[in-house]
């Protein structure tokens, strides 16, 4: 990850430039995560030295500071997001089931064990040219088919590997608005604890109008600070879910990869495979006709056939089970799903509560101060 420097000039910090990306979501495994207070122990021991000395810089009566104050790194974030959704949208991970479906089609509908009955004492020649011909034209859709998933399954893992320079970037994000907030939280204590009081003290001490409003107005400013840090909690909140949902739409896209894959390396050969036992079959059938005035010896190789098929048939069953994904797996992928969107909801109705409530101290503090002054005034 990058050195973050931070900076009051909104101007100074240029967004890098986002990646791009072409996928959907679908789930990613439940982590239960505790409440975590925001604090400097989440920082190294040279960040924890950029935000001592950036704090300092802050000035709170500077109006246009506190409006631009970390409004890059929320730039940053909200434009992060926003070509994250862009990209999801423009991708279909439905056209690669489809492609999948249509190869499945193609492998049954001209299977070994699909083949038609009609003509089936047709002369013999005829017999084997046309499935010769129907197998060859079977394998070219297929082959046509494979193209189409060998590129699907290229674009998929770049799409990977861009997911992970995402989320290395909305990292350095996330860290970036961290520091901002301590910083400026840090710089609020510090101003409470020494010029706010010492105005507190003066109006307390001198009883004048003037020094009372000093002290009121000197307190709006480090409330309308504290506002602008919880506007970055917020941003950095977004930042934190991206992680996640970025490794969701990582994991999606890597399943299907593999699914490609098994169909490739598996399915296919397999299916050839019966082609070559089917075309043999037809050919001992033909010297099986050949010699049908034998029928003890015909009756024997139409039995081994039988056999020979029936054993092909139930070896490409249980290959084809084995390659298939389970219910359970599908459930499973469901339940995660399931249990992430409730992460979220959790965290995001505890963010309301924590608004709320900070919402009632605030109004409380208020109140606190408005009495301040009517008692100082008296």
């Amino acid at each position: 990850m990058s050195e973050i420097n931070l900076t009051l000039d909104p101007m100074a910090a240029q967004q890098p430039a986002a990646p791009t990306l072409t996928l959907t979501t679908e789930a990613e495994e439940k982590k239960e995560t505790p409440v975590v207070d925001l604090d400097e122990q989440m920082l190294s021991e040279a960040e924890r030295k950029v935000v001592e000395e950036f704090s300092q810089k802050i000035d709170v009566r500077d109006s246009t500071m506190i409006l631009q104050y970390g409004v890059a790194a929320q730039k940053n974030v909200a434009d992060f997001s926003a070509n994250a959704l862009a990209k999801v949208s423009t991708k279909d991970l439905g056209e690669v089931g489809d492609t999948l479906s249509s190869l499945v089609v193609e492998l049954k509908n001209n299977a070994p064990g699909e083949q038609k009955k009609t003509g089936f004492f047709r002369r013999a020649k005829v017999r084997l040219d046309e499935m010769k011909s129907q197998y060859a034209k079977a394998e070219a859709n297929v082959d046509q088919v494979v193209k189409i998933l060998e590129k699907h399954q290229v674009e998929l893992m770049k799409d990977v590997a861009m997911l992970d320079q995402m989320y290395e970037l909305n990292e350095q994000y996330y860290k970036e608005l961290t520091m901002y907030i301590l910083a400026g939280k840090k710089r609020i204590k510090q101003l409470q604890e020494t010029e706010l009081a010492e105005l507190k003290k003066k109006a307390e001490t001198h009883g004048r109008q003037e020094d009372a409003q000093a002290y009121n107005d000197f307190a709006n400013l480090l409330n309308r600070f504290e506002k602008k840090l919880h506007d970055l909690e917020l941003t950095r909140m977004i930042s934190i879910q991206m992680g996640p949902q970025t490794r969701l739409l990582q994991n999606n896209d890597t399943l299907m990869i593999e699914k490609i894959q098994t169909s490739l390396v598996n399915t296919i050969p397999l299916w050839k495979s019966q082609m070559v036992l089917a075309l043999g079959l037809e050919r001992s059938r033909q010297a099986t006709a050949a010699q049908s005035a034998v029928t003890n010896m015909t009756n024997d190789l139409l039995r081994k056939n039988a056999e020979m098929l029936h054993m092909g048939t139930v070896a490409t069953a249980r290959e084809a089970e084995r390659s298939i994904v389970d219910i359970e797996t599908l459930q499973h992928t469901n339940q995660e799903l399931i249990a992430t969107l409730d992460e979220v909801i959790t965290i995001q109705n505890e963010g309301a509560a924590k608004r709320k409530a900070a919402e009632a101290e605030l109004g409380r503090i208020e109140g606190e101060l408005k009495q301040k002054l009517l008692t100082l005034r008296g």
